[in-house]
């Protein structure tokens, strides 16, 4: 059943590609004069999302790597706006996804933390919730989602084909996505059934749970065709018809890497290998248990970022081919701060960059997140933004520029006057997180100011950390005791900020 969106007041509170690309958030638009009459192209523009898994703040060049190579994502951020305050919507998957799928922040959306489904899947985003795929949708966008969805198992009204895609080819939750070389993968198009599409030479050891089954999961056996390739190579295809048959598309791309297991093929390794084929970084082998086994850890990590970054590349070059880049508008982000699991060890790469926190932290490291924005002709190249924006203001800035209403409730603002240069980019009072996991945490960003409470789940008045960013990026100094006034201010923001969830209790 179609669902109505009705809308509503704001909420409160030339530089040339040639290869590959990797997670990044394509925006088309179509703007001046169409060639050749001289009137007005009034085309809708087309929406493009690659989004990374765990990939860390400081893991690109762009943002201070030195050790990774990622040579098209520091072209894309040289010729376009790189975001240096952009956070994702959650510290974990599931909740981050549905940040950016309803435009509502962790107090708000339905989906607040990750909930395995039996027998394959994640608890469903209710059929009630209007998503941004939705909103494309009903104004004449063809949608297609290429990667790992995480909102509900197949056949379920989370599922992707049930929430506004046309078409969705890739993996349907999270658990099966820890593995790059599974047995099946789900191709799911609008009005039809999900159905499972072998992956030619692929065989795994099955790691299912007594109770909780997983079938077609686990570390391979057998390695023949990488999920990320098959799925890269759809996602292409997508592109390519919507181009061909001149229709505005919103292609969202949530890849795997660089999600733990650290699996690459053989041939992404080369950049870090010696003349002997041994990892160029000194490696501590990583034994395995329920992520697979793997003997050179960073040299792996590594070669999948750059892998990445080929597919960005690749990316580039076909929306040049099929002469849409300058309509296009490309985002490329993260969906969280990196992991330290499957033999990846954060710190020798410096994955955080300056920031305090990893996966499943409300620090910075945990939810402050690489974004590179892109748009030849409109987007000002060298660009750097301090704008203060997350995962819930991509919904309304997609709307603004596809001209269709948002939903009567979001909790963002659209970027679109920092990315065009314009003046009148609203600001929000603060950007709220909670996380019900690991004790129960909650996070406010109000300025310069950040605040972090931990272990709400035993104590709900628990005390509450507050950091100067401006003076303090890496959160060393609690100033709490010194501004009495602020903290006020921040428990007041903690009780409003949220509406209480039924199934991802924080208190």
């Amino acid at each position: 059943m179609q669902k109505t969106i009705t809308s509503g007041a704001e909420h409160p509170s030339t530089f040339s590609w040639t290869v590959p690309l990797i997670l990044l958030f394509v925006f088309v638009s179509c703007t001046g004069d169409s060639e050749g009459d001289g009137e007005p192209d009034t085309r809708k523009p087309n929406i493009v999302f690659i989004m990374a898994d765990d990939l860390g703040y400081g893991d690109l060049g762009s943002y201070g790597q030195q050790q990774i190579k990622t040579p098209y994502l520091d072209q894309l951020a040289a010729g376009g706006m790189r975001f240096t305050q952009h956070y994702s919507g959650s510290t974990v998957c599931a909740p981050s996804r549905s940040v950016l799928m309803t435009g509502l922040h962790t107090g708000h959306t339905p989906i607040r933390g990750n909930r395995e489904h039996n027998p394959i899947g994640q608890f469903p985003i209710p059929d009630s919730v209007v998503t941004v795929a939705e909103l494309l949708q009903e104004a004449g966008y063809k949608t297609g989602a290429f990667g790992k969805w995480g909102l509900g198992y197949p056949g379920s009204e989370g599922s992707p084909g049930k929430q506004g895609f046309d078409y969705f080819y890739g993996y349907n939750g999270q658990r099966r996505a820890h593995f790059f070389y599974p047995e099946f993968l789900f191709r799911e198009e609008a009005g039809k059934e999900p159905v499972r599409v072998p992956l030619k030479g692929n065989e795994v050891r099955d790691t299912s749970r007594p109770g909780f089954e997983h079938p077609g999961s686990g570390p391979p056996v057998k390695r023949g065709t990488y999920s990320q390739d098959a799925i890269m190579e759809e996602a292409l295809s997508f592109v390519e018809r919507q181009a061909v048959e001149d229709q505005p598309f919103f292609a969202y791309l949530p890849l795997n890497i660089p999600h733990a297991s650290l699996t690459v093929p053989e041939s992404a390794l080369e950049p870090y290998l010696d003349e002997e084929g041994n990892s160029i970084f000194k490696e501590e082998p990583f034994e395995g248990g329920h992520y697979a086994a793997q003997p050179m850890p960073r040299a792996t990590y590594a070669a999948m970022i750059t892998l990445l970054d080929d597919y960005v590349g690749r990316l580039i070059r076909k929306l040049r081919e099929q002469d849409i880049a300058e309509q296009t508008l490309v985002i490329f982000t993260s969906d969280n701060g990196p992991h330290s699991e499957g033999g990846h060890d954060p710190a020798f790469f410096d994955s955080n960059g300056p920031l305090r926190g990893i996966k499943r932290d409300l620090y910075e490291g945990g939810i402050r997140v690489p974004m590179i924005a892109w748009w030849p002709g409109q987007i000002q190249e060298g660009a750097t933004s301090d704008h203060i924006s997350a995962f819930e203001d991509f919904m309304p800035t997609f709307a603004e520029l596809a001209g269709t209403q948002l939903p009567s409730r979001t909790d963002g603002v659209s970027m679109v006057p920092t990315l065009l240069d314009q003046p009148g980019q609203k600001e929000r009072a603060y950007l709220y997180w909670e996380f019900p996991a690991r004790g129960g945490k909650q996070a406010v960003r109000m300025g310069k100011w950040k605040a972090v409470r931990l272990n709400v789940s035993r104590d709900p008045e628990s005390p509450i950390e507050l950091y100067n960013l401006e003076r303090d990026l890496s959160e060393k100094h609690n100033v709490a005791e010194q501004h009495p006034e602020v903290i006020e201010e921040i428990k007041q923001i903690f009780e409003e900020a949220r509406t209480p969830s039924e199934y991802f209790t924080l208190f």
